[in-house]
């Protein structure tokens, strides 16, 4: 019987605990242990002002600020999912303190009352949200900050051992310390920070370009320019444009405001082009408009000239339903696509990428405090780590990312989806579609190993590509393990009534085409002609 890679990690993790117990180390191992089967845990990071707690709401899916926000942005702040909204204090040195939290209706409200934030280690809320039970959010200090110690705070937490999983880093502007920073976190010792952990947003990307009716569009192209860029390449796994106002917006907003809208949207366009010039006319007194000016504020606030404009030509359409409303202002926000991110990537690798945190947790508690047992430990992790596939599986992941590969563009993109680069499951690995018929998987995993067979023998090509090649054979032979392993769904018959046509017998395949001026034969095309199967691009060094 097989044992899965949890299993042997956490065993190798209740044995350190055991070697360090009673001293630093074995806390920092057993606070591993307890959180190792828990959901993923993902931090929000990022300079003042890049909109990380708009983006926390939105994914949480209701509004919670403190009565001093100032001051709360200033602690790290872990959000779980409970049954019921509760909020905790853990000060330095002393015993936890529970905190107010109230809802109104419209948001929670959490109040520090006369809590000393220099002296608050952090802060735990427990929310009833669906998504806090697929990962833990935690919220944290920005950098940049004129108060030092705040951003000092974050720089410590994501140093920490094993502190989280993942890591979504906002920048408005790609700024210089934007790029300090992930570079530093990704060379720190202790991080457990990749780029196959870490995504950029683009935050606020509603306000890219001044806010025009292009704001989006522009972000996006903003966006995949960061993407192409080496640097920010080897630093996250992507990078994303969010529009989190309307994001959070589209989640929180109330049956007032709908009703608001309603009423700016009843009258003319050419009455109300003059008041969405700027924030200022928007708010100005007028009789253009049956919408007080504090609702008028409050819609600013939600929306932003951005999302006012969008809003109000979406319901002058005919579309007078708040729930499309929010729908279509999620969809333009690019919450949808991030949380499809956060979902692939993240989620469905959640056991890896835990796994390879403890691991990472060992090593360093074994090199901070090198007890006799230290060796025998770190020997321990190698072996492991040499035998899981999975965890090889992310470091050539993250190679390739990094640049370490020596590989044509076109063969690192393919190697990457093979590897579960754009999502973890047979299908997204082969750019198959989810209902592919087994024949066609089959087809598809042979022609892929066969393809990187002939890579890996071939004695011309870089020794990393020679060993990228070598790694994803096996790669290929456990997908083809797991499409076996897994029960077809039956042939469904024909309607009643209707003649069943005799069954097609299946095509003999052909000879596998040879590409005579590279001199590595090509995989077998899918038999699948509807399916998308990016096939690998062969490649020789010029002689």
């Amino acid at each position: 019987m097989t044992v899965s890679l949890a299993a042997r990690v956490r065993s190798l993790l209740n044995d350190a605990v055991q070697a360090y117990q009673g001293r630093q180390g074995g806390r920092v191992l057993t606070d591993v242990a307890r959180h190792l089967d828990g959901p993923l845990r993902v931090a929000i990071a990022g300079r003042v002002k890049a909109g990380k707690s708009t983006l926390l709401n939105a994914l949480v899916g209701t509004r919670i600020a403190a009565t001093d926000a100032g001051e709360c942005t200033r602690i790290v702040t872990w959000y779980f999912r409970g049954p019921e909204p509760r909020a905790t204090a853990f000060p330095h040195g002393t015993r936890p303190l529970g905190l107010a939290i109230d809802h109104d209706g419209g948001r929670y409200t959490l109040d520090l009352g006369t809590l000393d934030v220099e002296a608050v280690d952090r802060i735990e809320v427990s929310l009833p949200s669906d998504w806090l039970g697929q990962m833990t959010l935690v919220d944290t200090p920005g950098m940049g900050s004129l108060t030092e110690s705040a951003g000092r705070r974050t720089q410590d937490f994501l140093g920490e051992t094993a502190s989280v999983d993942a890591v979504l880093y906002l920048m408005r502007h790609l700024h210089s310390t934007d790029i300090d920073f992930l570079d530093a976190f990704n060379d720190s010792d202790t991080a457990d920070s990749s780029p196959v952990n870490a995504v950029g947003v683009l935050s606020r990307a509603d306000e890219v370009g001044g806010g025009d009716e292009d704001a989006i569009t522009h972000a996006g192209k903003v966006a995949a320019g960061y993407r192409a860029d080496s640097r920010i390449r080897s630093l996250v796994h992507t990078v994303l444009p969010v529009a989190g106002l309307l994001a959070e917006t589209a989640a929180t907003m109330s049956a007032e405001d709908f009703a608001d809208l309603k009423a700016i949207a009843s009258v003319s366009d050419g009455a109300t082009m003059p008041l969405l010039l700027s924030a200022g006319r928007f708010v100005s007194p007028t009789r253009a408009v049956d919408v007080t000016e504090e609702s008028r504020k409050r819609l600013l606030g939600m929306l932003g000239l951005y999302g006012l404009r969008l809003s109000l030509d979406f319901l002058r359409a005919g579309n007078a339903d708040q729930t499309q409303l929010c729908t279509m202002l999620r969809e333009r926000s690019g919450l949808n696509e991030l949380r499809r991110l956060l979902l692939t990537q993240f989620a469905q690798r959640r056991d890896v990428l835990k796994a390879d945190g403890a691991l990472r947790a060992i090593e360093s508690v074994t090199r901070n405090d090198p007890i006799p047992a230290a060796p025998r430990l770190r020997q321990a992790v190698e072996r492991l780590r040499v035998g899981a596939h999975e965890l090889t599986e992310l470091r050539l992941l993250t190679e390739l990312r990094t640049g370490s590969v020596q590989a044509p563009a076109e063969q690192v993109a393919v190697m990457e989806r093979l590897l579960g680069g754009q999502g973890a499951s047979v299908a997204d690995r082969l750019n198959l579609r989810p209902d592919a018929p087994f024949e066609t998987v089959q087809a598809a995993i042979s022609g892929m190993h066969g393809h990187w067979r002939r890579v890996a023998q071939n004695p011309l090509i870089d020794p990393s590509f020679t060993r990228a090649a070598q790694v994803l054979q096996r790669t290929c032979e456990g997908l083809a393990a797991a499409v076996r392993a897994t029960p077809q769904r039956p042939v469904q018959g024909p309607p009643p009534g209707q003649r069943s046509m005799p069954p097609t017998p299946p095509r003999r395949p052909g000879p596998v085409p040879v590409d005579k001026t590279e001199n590595i034969r090509k995989p077998p095309p899918a038999e699948d002609k509807t399916t998308a199967f990016q096939r690998p691009t062969n490649h020789m060094p010029p002689g």
